[in-house]
């Protein structure tokens, strides 16, 4: 069986609340093994013989559609990627050293040139921007209550759906389960 990791987009954010209790019990109905959720913002780790992201991505977004009476976008890794993500740095050392926030946005797919280029023009003095595979990774300079940059904005500039997490939640999910 393969080991990965669900990352929920708005699971307990503007008014979506699901008690973990409840989201582990989603994930077994599907059939999934050694569940556990990680932090109450919709990080989902299981193990399933199923060998296809995709697959399961659409698998968990229909049960969770179908229980919560609302879309939830799902993006998959594997414990793997996981760590490649937590350990990947793009920004130089003294840049990532002075950012109050750094966080990376989980995407199902690989932005186009376009999308890119579209990101980029979001740059600021406050925000930086890296694209590594399926991740955009966001280096903020200052608190990010103080960027217009955010989810929402991600996903009407890439014209697709993004979740975000924080470096250090994820660096700590890598430690538990890579």
């Amino acid at each position: 069986m393969s080991r990965w990791i669900a990352f929920l987009r708005a699971i307990n954010v503007g008014g979506h609340t699901v008690k973990m209790d409840h989201l582990h019990a989603l994930f077994e109905s599907l059939g999934f093994a050694n569940v556990e959720t990680f932090i109450a913002s919709g990080n989902v780790i299981f193990e399933s013989p199923t060998k296809n992201a995709a697959t399961l991505e659409k698998k968990i977004a229909t049960r969770l559609r179908d229980d919560l009476g609302y879309d939830v976008a799902t993006f998959i890794r594997t414990v793997d990627e996981l760590a490649t993500v937590a350990q990947h740095q793009p920004f130089r050392q003294t840049d990532f050293d002075r950012a109050v926030a750094f966080n990376v946005a989980f995407l199902k797919e690989p932005l186009d040139a376009i999308a890119q280029k579209k990101l980029f023009a979001l740059k600021t003095a406050l925000d930086d921007f890296a694209v590594n595979g399926r991740e955009v990774y966001w280096l903020c300079r200052k608190k990010q209550s103080e960027s217009t940059f955010s989810n929402a904005v991600l996903e009407k500039t890439i014209g697709r759906p993004a979740t975000l997490r924080g470096i250090n939640t994820l660096k700590k999910m890598a430690e538990k389960y890579a």
